[in-house]
């Protein structure tokens, strides 16, 4: 079995986050071929804006507020899956045949599931993926992304790269990790 990966997160320079002291996320692939991921916000907590707890679904917009991202595509395809967890519960699945090119016809084969865990120092969101909402290739892309919205309305823009003067997480460049997944 593949062992987790661990990334750390680096805030976009346009976009300063003084209420985080970091981002950590880890991947890692489950044994039916899905994927489990951990984001570790560290900052001031009273600092940040959280969603209001929601039911469970489906939601556009998600990233308009503090919001966890994972961009995932094939090593070598152009399209590309965006997921979206909110602490708020809600979730977003959309899939892309190119750089912001949305496939309308997409609906997800099933829910991600998310939980929240406040801390002290910030909070923890855990999702987990699927399988079937995942791209058949074993051996994928990834950029991991998380945006937070402070106290004062401002937004910080984290990612495990940067790869535009203005934050842009569609952009390929930023699908810096590659994970050699499980197959069912």
């Amino acid at each position: 079995m593949p062992h987790p990966i661990d990334a750390l997160l680096t805030c976009h320079p346009a976009s300063p986050c003084p209420a985080v002291t970091g981002i950590e996320v880890r991947v890692a692939p489950t044994a039916d071929g899905g994927l489990a991921l951990r984001y570790r916000i560290r900052g001031t907590p009273d600092g940040l804006r959280l969603p209001a707890p929601q039911p469970p679904g489906p939601a556009d917009g998600l990233w308009q507020h503090t919001c966890c991202e994972v961009f995932i595509a094939d090593d070598e395809a152009a399209a590309y899956r965006e997921f979206n967890f909110s602490p708020s519960g809600q979730w977003a699945a959309y899939r892309f045949t190119g750089y912001r090119e949305p496939d309308a016809g997409f609906a997800p084969s099933a829910e991600p599931q998310i939980s929240l865990l406040p801390l002290a120092d910030g909070f923890q969101l855990d999702a987990r993926l699927a399988a079937s909402l995942l791209p058949a290739d074993r051996l994928l892309q990834l950029g991991l992304s998380v945006v937070i919205e402070s106290a004062d309305g401002g937004k910080g823009y984290w990612a495990l790269a940067h790869g535009g003067a203005r934050p842009d997480f569609h952009l390929r460049q930023s699908f810096t990790l590659t994970l050699n997944r499980l197959t069912p």
